[in-house]
């Protein structure tokens, strides 16, 4: 496997190679000259602008966006102002800041999403210069205007601008400067000739790294690393300096021996870098410097440098893109290092050579393996040629090395496969990206970094929904994270497609998502919708089971017949409320109603609604119906809420009329009635002050009693037909409570009693008053003799009765009242129901 390390470099302890990408598949006939370039980190997009301050109407800039692989996306020419720097939020959408400080967000094919502005006073001063920088809080953008003032906005997405402080002595832009995400604050670094300063939101400090003499000369470039940890400043001299971005430690200085300012300047540094290093590059000339203080240098015969290159500082290396092709940059795992190095000893190399030598037939191989076992590291190096297949880009060298650890593995007992098949399944996936069709040059790290939801993500947002469902099957991602979110963006985006029919785009969509769990067809009708396609989106909404989600998005639309119907089919009474009460604000009154009366339980809704909120609408909708019956229970009820008589006999009034449309004469007479009773009751308060008024008939014949006007209390009997016994009931309880026992007696004395007399024996014990009881014994029916007798305990009357009657029932109900001194009593009682047993 010596031909891996044939492009190795050595530096320091440690080794930097350069693989090749792509072959880039664009045709870029002035290669990247006189254009400004922005390519996203984790094998993003790229943008390119050809002579941006070109401000010729007649021939204008074209804005072009490719693939990492050099694919074209989309192109279109620029018609807005100057550009002063391109860029990529961390969601793939291109920021194009201006010289006037207006920032347009583009999509990645091109499409305009939205702008802001840094500021009215850039306008006046235009931006001199502008960097774009990612942060913990998203992406944000920096820009120094021709006042030399910086301005900062740290999040895009929720725009808040800072202008920081002054600089003192600078005018116009600085010599170089960068942007630092340091403990959850964004800070300026700048170089004025040989003072540095670092600007916060509240003051500008100078500062002076450690260990960095003035003698180097002015700083002409900085960079700072993918993670914000580490800086790097370069002098007019050549010299480079190296160290923590807080300036409180110093990693390395180099002498260059290159005075000129460097085109280019990132730092090139992987997770865990034994020897992280800064790349600079020039017109003809690539150099590694090591913090170690050693170089690597690519001149023009060894690297394709004669064209503008552009450098990309990744999580683990570089990006290096030319006209022609694109290679990553960076340091050798330790891992392959430890599998590839010349003569390496390590349990992974030898196991590899195992299988290389299994694979020839040859005893060497066991050779090899006995050397292993003996160290006892054979699960140490099937962990290696896993790890080591995972950072490499070769596929053929993947598979030497999966096979090597599949080899070693089989000669463990207690061997977890987990992390070979994981490796296997996410090289796979990874190789897939990497195609150049999609163009996703993404390495393991930076693959582990991203994980895999955010890589669907972006497939899915460059619309490879082919490759994204085959990927979420193969690692067998639940439905609702995997294919349905595909799904769902698929429909989203096929509802846009201008060239094909509603028809043909509504079959499609729902053959293709059927049933998915977690696509919501309410969501795809929605992006139809706001692409102007309301028919189709009335056709995806007959798709979605859930009503809660149709409605209000049909209500969006403007068909509010559709979303009644839907919500009453729903037989949701919130929703149908909530629709109702959307006609009722959207709509004219009378089409409102119009509406209500084609939807019978909408209507019934509406009205048990209108009868606890709304009286008057309730009103209006009898009306509009001619429901007389209805209306003139309205009448009836509105007539208890009137505290004014004259009122409350006007509605009553129109009550009638309306039972008498309705043909209801029982509810007219009875209207009637209630009239005559209010106008007596009013009358009597005015003469007596008694307080009579809205009083039930019963309750105003009692109250009268009470009173004691029983002339007034005999009219309402007599005008209202109020039945005898009820009559009868109400004198009999109202004499008992006055104790009017004469009275009492008078009354019952005036005609025969249709309650009977024993009520009147019942009233009187109830008001303990036994005297006036034993008068109307006499009086009670023979069947009621013995109750009677029993009431007043009148034991011996009571026997008499029964005995008469010959009544067994009764005389053992009087026995049982008995008491022991009542000998004779009982004795005859128990004669007498012997006698009656012998017949």
């Amino acid at each position: 496997m010596s031909f891996i390390t044939a492009n190795w470099n050595p530096l320091g302890e440690a080794f930097y190679r350069k693989t090749e990408l792509y072959e880039m598949s664009w045709n870029l006939r002035d290669g990247l000259r006189d254009s400004l370039v922005a390519a996203a980190p984790y094998g993003g997009p790229i943008a390119l602008l050809r002579e941006p301050h070109r401000r010729s109407p007649s021939s204008r800039p074209q804005l072009e966006i490719y693939s990492a692989s050099g694919v074209d996306i989309a192109s279109f020419p620029w018609k807005s102002g100057p550009v002063v720097q391109l860029g990529w939020t961390v969601s793939d959408e291109l920021l194009c800041i201006q010289e006037d400080g207006s920032v347009l967000i583009y999509d990645l094919f091109g499409s305009f999403k939205r702008h802001f502005t840094m500021g009215q006073e850039v306008v006046q001063t235009q931006v001199l210069e502008a960097k774009v920088f990612h942060s913990p809080y998203g992406t944000g953008v920096a820009i120094v205007t021709g006042s030399s003032r910086f301005t900062l906005a740290t999040n895009i997405d929720d725009l808040k601008l800072r202008r920081l402080p002054e600089v003192p002595g600078l005018q116009g832009k600085p010599s170089c400067w960068v942007v630092l995400t340091q403990d959850r604050q964004t800070k300026v670094l700048l170089s004025n000739g040989p003072e540095l300063y670092i600007l916060d939101n509240t003051s500008c400090t100078a500062v002076c790294p450690p260990g960095f003499s003035p003698q180097v000369g002015n700083i002409v470039q900085m960079a700072v690393s993918f993670s914000y940890k580490y800086l790097a400043l370069f002098t007019d001299t050549g010299h480079l300096w190296t160290g923590s971005s807080h300036l409180q430690d110093k990693l390395s200085e180099v002498d260059t021996k290159k005075t000129p300012t460097p085109k280019h300047m990132v730092w090139c540094r992987r997770p865990k870098s034994q020897q992280p290093s800064v790349v600079l590059m020039w017109d003809r000339l690539l150099l590694v410097a090591g913090v170690c203080g050693d170089t690597i240098q690519y001149p023009s015969n060894q690297f394709p440098l004669e064209d503008p290159c552009v450098l990309v500082g990744e999580l683990d290396g570089v990006r290096i893109i030319s006209s022609t092709n694109q290679e990553l940059l960076q340091e050798v795992p330790l891992v392959c290092q430890d599998m590839f190095k010349i003569a390496s000893m390590a349990p992974g190399a030898l196991l590899l050579e195992a299988h290389r030598e299994y694979e020839k037939s040859s005893q060497k191989a066991d050779e090899y393996l006995r050397e292993i076992k003996e160290q006892s590291m054979l699960g140490e190096a099937v962990r290696q040629c896993v790890e080591a297949a995972g950072h490499e880009y070769d596929p053929s060298t993947q598979k030497s090395l999966l096979r090597a650890a599949s080899f070693g593995k089989c000669f463990l007992t207690d061997f977890s496969p987990d992390q070979f098949v994981t490796t296997c399944r996410e090289l796979r996936v990874l190789n897939g990206v990497r195609e150049n069709g999609v163009g996703l040059p993404l390495t393991h790290t930076q693959f582990k970094q991203m994980t895999l939801q955010v890589l669907i993500d972006r497939l899915v947002y460059r619309q490879f929904y082919p490759l994204a469902i085959e990927m979420c099957r193969y690692l067998k991602i639940p439905d609702y994270q995997g294919v349905s979110r595909v799904l769902k963006h698929w429909a989203s985006c096929k509802v846009q497609q201008k060239d094909l029919s509603d028809d043909a785009i509504a079959r499609a969509v729902c053959v293709k998502v059927g049933d998915s769990p977690g696509v919501s067809y309410s969501h795809i009708a929605a992006k139809a919708y706001e692409c102007g396609r309301t028919e189709l989106a009335i056709k995806l909404l007959d798709s979605e089971a859930r009503s809660g989600e149709q409605v209000p998005l049909l209500l969006k639309m403007k068909r509010s017949q559709l979303a009644l119907s839907k919500a009453v089919e729903s037989g949701d009474t919130d929703l149908v409320y909530t629709v109702v009460s959307y006609l009722k604000n959207e709509m004219n009154r009378g089409d409102f109603f119009m509406t209500l009366r084609n939807q019978p339980v909408a209507l019934s809704l509406y009205r048990q609604f209108c009868k606890l909120q709304e009286q008057e609408t309730l009103k209006d909708l009898y009306n509009q119906d001619d429901d007389h019956q209805e209306l003139a229970n309205y009448y009836v009820t509105a007539s208890y809420r009137e505290k004014r008589l004259d009122s409350r006999l006007s509605l009553l009034q129109s009550a009638i009329d309306e039972y008498n449309k309705a043909k209801n004469e029982f509810s007219a007479k009875m209207t009637e009635d209630e009239m005559r009773l209010l106008r007596f009751q009013r009358k009597l308060d005015d003469e007596k002050g008694a307080g009579l008024l809205g009083l039930s008939l019963q309750a105003t014949m009692e109250a009268l009693l009470s009173l004691g006007l029983h002339k007034q209390t005999e009219q309402l009997y007599r005008d209202f037909r109020v039945p005898d016994k009820r009559y009868w009931w109400l004198k009999l309880m109202s004499l008992a409570e006055k104790e009017e026992w004469e009275e009492l007696e008078k009354f019952s004395k005036s005609k025969k009693s249709p309650i009977g007399y024993l009520a009147f024996v019942d009233v009187c014990m109830k008001s303990n008053n036994k005297y006036e009881a034993k008068k109307y014994v006499s009086k009670v029916t023979p069947e009621q003799k013995v109750k009677a007798h029993l009431a007043v305990s009148d034991l011996e009357g009571a026997a008499d009765a029964a005995i008469e009657r010959k009544n067994d029932a009764e005389m053992g109900a009087i026995l049982s009242r008995c008491s022991a001194s009542d000998r004779l009593l009982i004795d005859r009682l128990n004669r007498a129901r012997a006698a009656a047993a012998k017949k």
